[in-house]
């Protein structure tokens, strides 16, 4: 992948195949892999129907190349410099939406969400290039926290007054979210009487 040019198409098994690159549609891609109702092949499955629009012509053998291309065509054609060391989760596209969207049109200086069509690379690096906001400061303080480095005194006053937005919020599936519900449910039983 080239950086000056905005790929429409992924070469899978020799076969280019016309993707959706709104950045819509990656950011649901981004959403679903966080899904916890969704198992690994679950997963796989919504990143092939959402970006592939004819997702049903890949042929079975080629479903890995498919998917390798989907994640370096996510990830903007970049490598990882070291894909085997894990990073902390630092975004979260569905709870921070509310932060990311007025950073990104700051940058873009106008209302993405406005636009019909984005590119997803383009909106991406509309992305890397948020400077100082509320979610700069969020994701510096996230990152800290991560990798064990002290807060500032301000950063702790921060934290303090916006654990809300700062901390990641653990997402359960449905079947976890029931058994949480009735334990509740009955812990409350317990409490009135």
């Amino acid at each position: 992948m080239n950086a000056y040019e905005l790929p429409t198409s992924l070469n899978v098994g020799g076969v280019f195949f016309s993707i959706r690159t709104d950045f819509r549609a990656i950011i649901d891609i981004l959403i679903a892999q966080n899904d916890p109702n969704l198992d690994e092949y679950g997963k796989m499955e919504v990143m092939l129907k959402i970006l592939y629009e004819d997702w049903q012509n890949i042929s079975q053998e080629n479903i890995p190349e498919a998917l390798k291309k989907a994640c370096e065509f996510i990830d903007c054609g970049q490598s990882e410099s070291n894909p085997n060391k894990p990073k902390p989760r630092l975004v979260d596209w569905e709870q921070d939406g509310d932060m990311i969207v007025p950073a990104v049109n700051k940058v873009a200086g106008m209302e993405v969400r406005a636009v019909p069509y984005m590119h997803w690379w383009t909106f991406f690096s509309y992305f890397m290039e948020v400077g100082e906001s509320l979610f700069s400061t969020v994701l510096g303080i996230r990152s800290k926290k991560a990798h064990g480095e002290r807060l500032e005194k301000w950063e702790r006053k921060f934290y303090h007054d916006n654990k809300d937005i700062i901390d990641m919020k653990a997402k359960l599936s449905d079947e976890e979210q029931a058994h949480k519900d009735a334990l509740n449910e009955k812990l409350n039983r317990l409490g009135g009487e």
